[in-house]
């Protein structure tokens, strides 16, 4: 479980890089903001990519108990 925590985390991190990397707003001047702003993209992809993933995978873990 520790790896694809990891393994979900890296992917949260890059999704995130690319889309502020992509972003065609003005960017704040201070950098504090601009962090806070990462940070808290990446604790929200975060969170939606792990609920999928653990959703997904309890529900499959179920569906085989039941066969």
């Amino acid at each position: 479980m520790k790896k694809s925590v990891i393994n979900i985390l890296a992917l949260a991190s890059v999704i995130t890089t690319a889309g502020f990397l992509l972003d065609g707003d003005a960017k704040e001047p201070n950098v504090l903001m601009r962090f806070t702003e990462y940070v808290a993209m990446l604790t929200i992809i975060f969170t939606i990519l792990s609920g999928f993933y653990f959703g997904i995978k309890s529900v499959t873990k179920r569906l085989q108990i039941l066969k």
